[in-house]
């Protein structure tokens, strides 16, 4: 048996309907924090350092990202998915 259930509601009352809590204040709020803290980066080392630090899970979702980024520009191009190595 196959059921289809189409639901025509907008994200808040999808999120209300699910009982998931809202968290647009804390986003507001973390946004407010990386803007502020991109205004004080003066270079690229900055701005690195600063993703690191805020990113969620650091620098290891940071690696994991451009690991999955890289592995999806591999397969996309056709690439074998192995890094050169440049000297």
């Amino acid at each position: 048996m196959k059921v289809n259930v189409e639901l025509d509601c907008t994200p808040e009352e999808m999120r209300r309907f699910l009982g998931l809590p809202d968290v647009s204040t804390v986003n507001d709020k973390y946004v407010e924090g990386v803007k502020s803290a991109m205004e004080g980066a003066t270079n690229v080392e900055q701005l690195q350092n600063l993703a690191k630090n805020i990113a969620p899970m650091g620098e290891m979702g940071l690696r994991f990202f451009q690991s999955l980024m890289e592995t999806g520009m591999s397969q996309a191009t056709g690439g074998s998915g192995k890094k050169s190595k440049k000297s």
